[in-house]
């Protein structure tokens, strides 16, 4: 027996002792594949934290880096990086700001003198405490910096370089060399494979208030002189006087758009390089007429007229919306007609305009909102036999002028009885219409609901347009124009917190809403034109007041562009804003409303303050919606500049309204389109 032991004893030991660490290899890997997938994963997340933690605590890897930049001062501190504050109700001392460099430190003592906008000529950071040293070091080469966002947006190489926030005016001082190395026309990749270009000619300049808090307005070479340490060059300075050729310069860049991606179609999608179509009328080109010949645009205006005469045909079995195609493609045609005093354009608008008399053939003369201009018929939409007060109330203005050029009185005949029709409806609130008109029964539909927004805005507008374009002979109109703004100032006009701003809310069967269309801000400068022509003045102190509530519907968004619609706090809100915006409401369509009132403003007033309020919409325009390849792009989120959200679609009226407006505003001929002699579009 003792040999066998023996045997055995040995045969064990000698087998455990050579195969030792062997066995516990695999018991660790056999131990470390019946780990879940997910608990390898944390064990390897693990690992990398504490080699990336090791590696940045270690000293040598900290010199050199840059002065952090104000947004990580705030979070080294330990404290909530601060809201952005609406403009216009920042306070003097704001605690937030003052770690700001370049900001004192005394409690009561605001910013140093600056011009706040002016990119990328910048203040001079203060290089540590004892402030910027007389001359700057070469620009070196930062490391990377992680941002959020798409990788399109993260063209910001180091903190220094993170974007301001719209109230701060600080930048630091050696963005200015950095970016003179960089390519005149710097591009960054977006918006699924589109570049939206940063546009150097057209960088924000500061506005007239800016300029002028040393107690005189600058300009020209002054800028430079009156705010030392900003370096301002000789570009920046000329594009004060340049205004209306950056609106040629964004006309230029939507047509090119429009030319190579849609030419003859309805509407250009400029993301995705290719068109929409909604009646096949070409409605862009036509919309944009007399925009190319207002501003001088002859090469363009010209192959757009050769369009015209050879491949705009309305003998076409399609269906048209006869409000939509009678503003944009009638009003087009007579606007154009009038500028250049060519026979085409009167030809084709007789052509359209009879085309589109079907729509009147209701048991009511209400007219149908859907024509068939080939077959010569008209229907109400599928879903329901009524149309929108503003639809059927705002064609009048075209179909007036069309009878007074041709001498038929077909055309006006049938909008005047429109007319006639809703000056007597009941169912209106001192004034207010409801938002809908039976085609059947000539009655209003609805009833309860009033507001000048979507549906019954332009119903106002043309109440004054065609008491004016009549020669101020016709009572009913302005009758009726001026019993709507007393309904207005009685139900709908009201006062925000904490900022006071006068705003035009919505009336749903007796219940205020706070709510405000960027639509109504046709109303500042509506109220303004009919001051200028004689109705109290107390319309023009209102006109101001409410344009500079759609001016704050610009600045107190992230990106500088109103949303759709607004809500205004009746009570001051916890973070001290007067407009919050509902997720969707906050895209920005392009609208003409809020520019074609500053251009009335301006206009009537000459306060260049309204001036520099359209730049900051051209420059918003250019940053958030301009598409490198052409064109520019309506957006479904104006409170994030970092991904607005293209919605791929450029409105006709961008280039038939909207950058028409900007440059008649930025015109300081009052000759050119006189508002004392032309015939209102």
């Amino acid at each position: 027996m003792y040999p066998s032991s023996r045997k055995d004893f040995i045969s064990l030991t000698l087998s455990d002792s050579y195969n030792n660490g062997k066995h516990r290899r695999q018991s660790c890997w056999r131990k470390w594949k019946q780990l879940s997938r997910l608990q390898r994963s944390l064990i390897f997340f693990l690992l990398a934290l504490m080699l990336i933690l090791g590696l940045l605590s270690y000293p040598s890897l900290n010199q050199g880096w840059p002065v952090p930049s104000d947004r990580e001062e705030w979070l080294e501190a330990g404290e909530r990086e601060p809201e952005a504050e609406p403009p216009g109700v920042r306070p003097v001392a704001n605690p937030a700001m003052r770690k700001v460099p370049g900001f004192n430190k005394g409690p009561e003592v605001g910013p140093p003198a600056v011009l706040p906008g002016l990119l990328p000529q910048v203040v001079e950071r203060p290089q540590g405490p004892q402030g910027p040293s007389p001359k700057k070091a070469p620009a070196k080469k930062r490391p990377l910096v992680s941002r959020r966002g798409p990788p399109g947006f993260q063209r910001w190489n180091n903190a220094s370089d993170w974007p301001l926030r719209r109230d701060q005016p600080e930048q630091l001082a050696d963005r200015a060399d950095e970016e003179e190395e960089q390519e005149k026309e710097e591009k960054i990749v977006s918006w699924r494979g589109a570049m939206i270009e940063a546009d150097q000619r057209t960088e924000p300049l500061p506005s007239a208030g800016e300029r002028q808090e040393g107690g005189a307005a600058l300009a020209g070479s002054d800028v430079a002189a009156a705010a030392p340490g900003i370096a301002v060059s000789p570009a920046a300075v000329q594009e004060v006087v340049d205004r209306p050729e950056a609106v040629r310069q964004a006309f230029r860049h939507a047509w090119l758009g429009y030319k190579s991606y849609a030419w003859g179609h309805d509407e250009l999608k400029p993301v995705s390089k290719t068109f929409a179509e909604w009646f096949g009328l070409g409605l862009t080109l036509v919309d944009a007429l007399d925009t190319m010949w207002i501003l001088g645009l002859k090469e363009e205006f010209s192959e757009a007229r050769g369009w015209v005469e050879k491949d705009l045909s309305f003998s076409r079995n399609v269906d048209v919306n006869l409000f939509e195609s009678t503003i944009r493609v009638l009003g087009g045609l007579l606007s154009t007609y009038h500028l250049t005093s060519d026979q085409l354009f009167l030809e084709k608008a007789i052509d359209i305009g009879s085309r589109l008399m079907p729509a009147f053939n209701t048991p009511s003369k209400i007219p149908y909102s859907d024509v068939n201009i080939g077959k010569g018929t008209a229907h109400p939409p599928r879903w329901t036999t009524d149309s929108t007060v503003a639809e059927v109330t705002s064609i009048q203005l075209e179909f007036r002028e069309l009878s007074r050029l041709t001498g038929d009185p077909q055309y006006q005949n049938a909008v005047n009885e429109v007319t006639r029709l809703v000056h007597n409806l009941a169912g209106k609130k001192d004034g207010l219409v409801p938002m809908f008109i039976n085609t059947n029964t000539g009655h209003f539909s609805h009833k309860g609901v009033f507001t000048l927004g979507a549906r019954t805005d332009s119903y106002y507008e043309y109440l004054l347009k065609q008491w004016i374009q009549g020669g101020k002979t016709e009572d009913s109109l302005l009758e009726d124009y001026l019993h709507a703004l007393e309904g207005v100032r009685k139900h709908l006009l009201r006062q925000s917190g904490p900022s006071q701003l006068t705003f035009v809310g919505e009336l749903s069967h007796n219940r205020f809403n706070p709510k405000m269309d960027h639509l109504v801000c046709f109303l500042p400068g509506t109220l303004a034109l009919g001051a200028h022509h004689g109705l109290p003045g107390d319309h023009m102190d209102l006109a101001q007041q409410l344009m500079e509530t759609c001016h704050q519907m610009y600045v107190q968004m992230e990106t500088g562009l109103s949303p759709e619609i607004a809500q205004f706090n009746l009570p001051p809100a916890a973070n001290g804003r007067d407009i919050h915006v509902k997720t969707p409401d906050r895209h920005n369509l392009l609208r003409p409303e809020t520019v074609e009132s500053l251009f009335y403003l301006y206009r009537f007033t000459k306060d260049p303050k309204y001036q520099d309020w359209g730049w900051d919409i051209l420059q918003s325009f250019n940053k958030h919606t301009k598409v490198a390849t052409g064109g520019y792009t309506s957006i479904n989120n104006v409170r994030d500049p970092v991904n607005p959200g293209p919605r791929d679609k450029m409105e006709s009226f961008f280039l038939g309204e909207t950058l028409k407006y900007l440059y008649l505003l930025f015109s300081n001929d009052t000759e050119l389109l006189s508002l004392d002699r032309i015939r209102l579009r």
